[in-house]
């Protein structure tokens, strides 16, 4: 039989998804410009402001509390008038806040602190909404490529951070630096609303009430836990790399640092590779599950590697750099499909906010392990998350693919 020819809306839809799924993660990687772009200051924030390293930290903490703390609202906000005006909203207020912040005489510390943890609220927004918006306008066995590519967004995002806020700070100081995250996020936030529709939702009668809570059962639950488990692999592998390859193998830190650069190019790639492999085989939590299983192994094979045999070490930092972010898209995905359109932003908003908990407290704790007792021990600690992931993630409970 015969395909028949795709009407002009299959076509309009067929390009249009494409370049919605474009502004998405250029609007998050604006955003997270700002949100994870304050650490690449501190030095000359300290230098600038004669701050002590605790009192830098107040600052670099300013925007990912801010974000914490309003994710989940962002996502109902969401869930209740659509992604485009969420979006363009708190990209605009983000644009304006950091431009307050970069253009305005120093306010002092705590007006500083305060409207950076603003500038992180409103960012919280595109976090919540725009993995919603992906998940409205690809079918189902495009969404895993679809969201890996959209997770992509916070290296990109990283990096522009890295490769301009340095510079740009000793040329025009360090607060005037921020008027490029400022201006990303304000024509993000014009293109979004110019050309970013929300996606179709499913009717509803005119007084009917939205489906319910997909929370009664555990099983969105247990996918928020299992996908927070799997954030102690990818931050200990994260944080540690420059440090353990600099202090304990004798590397240039500038060396070390594009070594840790390439690796992350090659992690945002192997988060599209298993959007990809979900896709083909019908399934988000069976592949997430082989990736802690993955995840374990490295992490092991670090910890030996680093009592016996460095190259294996290293090796494994380079192999976990690729399978420990794998999961995230598949995750979010996941996560989507089961709360459904009315719930999704809410669902993401919560997804998010566990995964940036435990990204805050990971490098802490494992940190003091392995001050403590050594890198070995460290990751090998690490290793119980992934373990306890496996055993989490509810693979039998996923439904069946529409």
């Amino acid at each position: 039989m015969t395909t028949p020819p795709a009407t002009r809306e299959d076509q309009v839809r067929s390009r249009r998804r494409w370049v919605v799924l474009a502004l998405g993660v250029l609007a998050q990687s604006s955003a997270c410009s700002f949100v994870y772009g304050i650490p690449f200051l501190v030095p000359t924030l300290r230098d600038t402001l004669g701050l002590s390293l605790a009192e830098a930290g107040v600052y670099v903490a300013g925007p990912t509390a801010g974000l914490l703390l309003t994710l989940i609202l962002w996502g109902a906000a969401a869930d209740r008038w659509g992604e485009r005006r969420v979006i363009a909203s708190g990209l605009g207020i983000q644009a304006l806040v950091v431009g307050l912040v970069a253009f305005l005489p120093h306010p002092g510390t705590v007006p500083l602190v305060v409207l950076l943890a603003l500038g992180g609220a409103a960012a919280a927004s595109v976090f919540a909404a725009s993995g919603r918006m992906v998940m409205g306008w690809f079918p189902r066995d495009e969404r895993g490529v679809a969201m890996g590519i959209r997770q992509t967004a916070q290296p990109l995002g990283v990096g522009v951070a890295g490769l301009t806020l340095p510079s740009l700070a000793a040329h025009v100081g360090v607060l005037p630096s921020l008027a490029l995250p400022a201006a990303l996020c304000l024509l993000s936030a014009v293109l979004v609303a110019a050309f970013a529709p929300d996606p179709a939702r499913p009717p509803r009668a005119p007084g009917e009430a939205g489906p319910g809570s997909p929370y009664g059962a555990p099983l969105l639950w247990r996918v928020h836990a299992a996908s927070a488990l799997l954030v102690v692999p990818q931050f200990a592998i994260a944080a540690f790399s420059t440090e353990y390859l600099v202090r304990e193998h004798g590397w240039a830190i500038a060396t070390a640092g594009m070594f840790v650069a390439v690796l992350q190019i090659a992690g945002a790639a192997g988060r599209i590779g298993a959007g990809w492999w979900s896709d083909r085989v019908g399934s988000r939590l069976r592949p997430m599950r082989q990736l802690a299983v993955g995840a374990t192994l490295v992490l092991l094979s670090f910890a030996l590697g680093d009592l016996v045999a460095p190259w294996l070490a290293i090796a494994s930092l380079a192999v976990g750099a690729v399978v420990s972010v794998a999961d995230n898209g598949l995750a979010f995905t996941a996560v989507a499909e089961i709360a459904g359109s009315s719930w999704s932003g809410r669902a993401l908003g919560i997804q998010n906010t566990g995964q940036n908990v435990v990204s805050s407290l990971a490098p802490i704790v494992l940190g003091a392990i392995i001050g403590g007792s050594g890198y070995a021990v460290g990751f090998a600690a690490a290793a119980l998350a992934p373990v306890l992931a496996i055993g989490v993630t509810p693979v039998r409970d996923e439904p069946a693919p529409d």
